[in-house]
């Protein structure tokens, strides 16, 4: 797959907007690091955004994340390794980034009201809407991963 643009250096301006927000939701939100990565890495599931998958879980890894918590993302449901928090989270990453399917349901939102404030799911549903933002960039770029050479068959 080639890639068709760079969007960060084809506008700058968008990409230093975006990276604010960026900066806002993993460095002073005060969400916890376990829950930005879960939310990237599971709209990135979704969205199918294999330079955000790659990167996300690389992040992740070197934040202290277990293989198994990162690997099971995609089957989250049927997952024992999440907590009652974090399946709050993924079930609230899967409507709002399929929003247009699911008009994120009350359910899922009942299920984030028991475990957050108000405060934090506004937080957490503009991390979603980032992540949401930085799949579409580079899907719709069709930015490639790097290729590690230990990844390459033999």
């Amino acid at each position: 797959m080639q890639t068709r643009f760079n969007p960060f250096t084809a506008s700058p301006e968008t990409y230093n907007a975006v990276l604010a927000l960026n900066t806002y939701i993993t460095e002073e939100s005060g969400l916890p690091r376990s829950l930005i990565h879960l939310i990237k890495l599971r709209a990135s599931v979704i969205n199918g955004c294999t330079f955000c998958l790659d990167m996300h879980a690389k992040h992740a890894r070197q934040d202290g994340l277990s293989e198994q918590w990162i690997t099971l993302i995609p089957a989250w449901h049927e997952a024992r390794v999440y907590s009652d928090k974090e399946r709050a989270v993924l079930a609230w990453t899967d409507a709002v980034t399929l929003v247009a399917q699911t008009r994120v349901p009350d359910a899922d939102f009942q299920a984030m009201r028991a475990q957050f404030s108000d405060e934090e799911i506004t937080k957490i549903t503009a991390a979603i809407g980032l992540i949401n933002v930085w799949n579409r960039l580079a899907v719709s770029a069709r930015m490639s991963h790097p290729l590690e050479p230990s990844a390459q068959a033999a």
